[in-house]
């Protein structure tokens, strides 16, 4: 395990024990049994350890979706596969998510709050795109509203099994919101959230990553990678974000072999936003 990992292990743990607030980057180098500088050379402060956290969860929930949105080709499941695989990726950090809701309302200052509205947007992206495949013009008035109807029941349905020790059936969760939404898709007549409205709660709060940002991420998967298929197309794809030497649908192609490598599902998701893909 690196320091960097070690340090947000530590933290990780103290922040479920006490708090953010209550939680001193001295506790925390005492927990991982480093010195205070060696803190300081990973992370410039407490609040940009707790950027790192939602980064690392928010990247992983927000690449599983996308690559399920993207990826279905099964109309019918499509709404099954995105909600099980947003409740798996709830479980499988659990222990994040647990404190992120406790402790966001009245910890985070505005860099922190930027950084989760940057994180709801690409959600709201990826579910607007799901809902526009399934629904098409049936949905044409109700699709912006539907975003928060699908919002909603993953954060109300998520408590369950996050703040209650009763063990739950993902599968029949997921069957279950899949029929609700279906139900909302296609029954509603009369939205509250219309695209005016949508336009105005997506106002800029961000910049679109650069190409040279984009890339800083990628050096860093290619110096973890074993040689593989995947490392290669990344190197090619590095390239073609410097000199834009390659066709669109070799991009295409690349961004294919990259996508179902679990640790470069964010990058691809990156990658397919930057090209208008």
């Amino acid at each position: 395990m690196g320091k960097k990992e070690l340090i947000m292990e530590s933290a990780l743990e103290l922040f479920a024990e006490q708090g953010f607030e209550a939680t001193s980057v001295q506790q925390i180098t005492e927990r991982s049994g480093i010195s205070k500088g060696a803190f300081y050379l990973s992370f410039k402060s407490k609040d940009e350890l707790i950027i790192a956290l939602i980064d690392y969860f928010m990247m992983q929930f927000v690449s599983d979706i996308d690559h399920v949105v993207n990826r279905s080709n099964n109309k019918k499941e499509l709404l099954n596969k995105f909600f099980y695989t947003a409740f798996n990726s709830f479980q499988k950090h659990s222990d994040f998510a647990k404190i992120f809701i406790k402790e966001q309302v009245h910890t985070f200052n505005e860099e922190l709050i930027l950084k989760v509205r940057h994180y709801d947007k690409l959600i709201d992206e990826i579910t607007l795109s799901m809902i526009e495949q399934l629904y098409g013009e049936t949905a044409e008035q109700t699709k912006y509203d539907l975003i928060y109807c699908i919002k909603g029941f993953m954060h109300v349905y998520s408590h369950l099994f996050l703040f209650f020790n009763t063990p739950l059936d993902l599968n029949i969760l997921s069957q279950s919101l899949a029929e609700k939404t279906d139900l909302l898709a296609k029954q509603s007549t009369v939205p509250f959230i219309t695209e005016e409205l949508y336009e105005m709660f997506k106002e800029p709060m961000d910049k679109e990553l650069t190409a040279e940002q984009i890339i800083g991420i990628m050096d860093q998967k290619i110096e973890e990678l074993d040689e593989s298929i995947e490392k290669e197309s990344l190197i090619i794809l590095k390239q073609d974000l410097l000199e834009s030497s390659l066709s669109p649908a070799i991009v295409k192609g690349l961004i294919g072999n990259i996508q179902n490598h679990p640790h470069c599902k964010w990058i691809a998701y990156l990658l397919r936003n930057y090209n208008n893909f």
